[in-house]
């Protein structure tokens, strides 16, 4: 039986992936350790993390949400001045340079 080169390279290399992945989960944690003060009862770490998740959700929808009103003012701001997102225009990219123009001097006047 013949095995070609690519044969043998794609066997090799899915045995070495193989063993990879299954060494750890043969590795065993210390059992008769000694608890220490620094650790939580289970229940307590997973509230935490539970905890830490909802917070960090949390997080992310307000940053989300500031993002989301920044953009929308920003858009407004170039619509009041001119900028017209819905016109199929074949100078958009002009058009909307010019709505920033005139917005950045809005707000430069304004200061």
């Amino acid at each position: 039986m013949r095995f070609s080169a690519s044969k043998f390279t794609l066997i090799t290399a899915t045995a070495t992936v193989l063993i990879g992945a299954a060494v750890p989960a043969f590795a065993q944690a210390y059992a008769s350790a000694p608890v220490t003060v620094t650790q939580a009862p289970a229940s307590d770490a997973k509230a935490v993390k539970k905890q830490a998740r909802a917070q960090a959700r949390a997080e992310r929808r307000a940053e989300h949400k500031a993002a989301r009103a920044k953009n929308t003012a920003e858009l407004k701001k170039l619509e009041s001045a001119g900028y017209k997102p819905g016109v199929n225009d074949p100078n958009y990219p002009q058009q909307l340079q010019d709505a920033q123009k005139k917005a950045n001097a809005a707000a430069g006047a304004s200061q």
